[in-house]
């Protein structure tokens, strides 16, 4: 039997629910079969450049340095948390301590004010402070006790050296003029008998009148304590010119220093003495770094340049 129709009736329905020689179909296989269109299809990623070693090498970049990073922030903490706690220290510390010493001045303050009010005052008499005491085999001598011991015991090595200087002194005058009888043939009156009669006739004095009567005698020879004409040594020619104008003055160096007036050489004057600073020389200052004196045995009564620095200038008659 041959059957007609179109093609429309031969087709079969596209979702037979129930057939009589199929068997029902599961939960899961019906939702293959409804929606198939559903399933998808993994999209594996684009491979990398240089392939798989390329992407593991860049990983494990990235892991580097996420790891050094993490270190940094696992090193820095310590450090960070160090010097916020150092600065908060520095801030409180100032106001601590400036507490700590206002409370110290305070106590202290009250201390004072305290020792102030309990203090006991009392007066001790001048002439118990100045007392020396003594006592169990110990004692203190007052200062004034000291310094009246030290100021007679310089007294007394003063006038122990001026005895001495006067014995010395009187000890050289002899010895000159000892000597001066020996040598000398003069017969006239000494230079002290000659002093006394000068002043006694107000004899005018001027220091060119002592260089003029000075340079009478030069050409005298030197004597060791000579102190006239026939021989002088250099204190005794001093001694005898200015006799002669009624200035008396002792046969010594140091002596005629003390009894003269010592003056700046600027001041200086022919007929003024140079002594020397050692006491060992005088003579008649004559101007321009000369003088004349009586020099040394052998010689004679001069006019030469004063040949040292150490000297200063005596003024008589003033």
């Amino acid at each position: 039997m041959t059957q007609t129709g179109s093609a429309a009736d031969d087709q079969t329905p596209a979702n037979p629910t129930n057939t009589a020689n199929d068997a029902p179909l599961t939960r899961r296989a019906a939702r293959q079969t409804e929606a198939p269109a559903r399933r998808i299809t993994p999209v594996r990623d684009a491979p990398l450049p240089g392939g798989r070693r390329a992407a593991q090498a860049a990983r494990a970049a990235e892991t580097a340095k996420a790891s050094s990073s993490a270190r940094k922030r696992r090193f820095l903490a310590p450090i960070v948390l160090t010097v916020a706690a150092g600065m908060f220290g520095t801030v409180a510390v100032a106001p601590a301590f400036a507490a700590t010493q206002q409370t110290g001045s305070t106590a202290a303050d009250a201390q004072r004010q305290v020792r102030t009010t309990q203090a006991q005052q009392f007066s001790v008499s001048d002439a118990v402070a100045l007392a020396g005491t003594s006592r169990d085999g110990y004692g203190a001598t007052a200062q004034s006790t000291l310094d009246a011991e030290a100021a007679q015991k310089a007294a007394a090595e003063q006038a122990a050296a001026a005895q001495a200087d006067a014995a010395k002194a009187a000890a050289t005058q002899a010895a000159r003029a000892q000597t001066a009888k020996q040598y000398s043939s003069y017969s006239g009156p000494s230079a002290n008998e000659i002093a006394t009669t000068a002043a006694a006739a107000n004899t005018p004095f001027s220091l060119p009148a002592v260089v003029a009567t000075a340079k009478q005698y030069i050409g005298t020879p030197y004597v060791f304590g000579g102190a006239d004409p026939s021989g002088f040594d250099c204190s005794g020619y001093i001694m005898y010119v200015y006799a002669q104008y009624g200035i008396s003055l002792p046969h010594s160096v140091p002596l005629q220093d003390a009894a003269g007036t010592t003056i700046p050489e600027s001041q200086a004057q022919p007929g003024d003495v140079v002594v020397f600073n050692d006491g060992s020389h005088d003579g008649f200052y004559m101007g321009n770094g000369m003088i004349m004196d009586a020099p040394k045995p052998g010689g004679s009564v001069s006019i030469r340049p004063i040949w040292t620095s150490s000297y200063h200038i005596v003024r008589f008659g003033i």
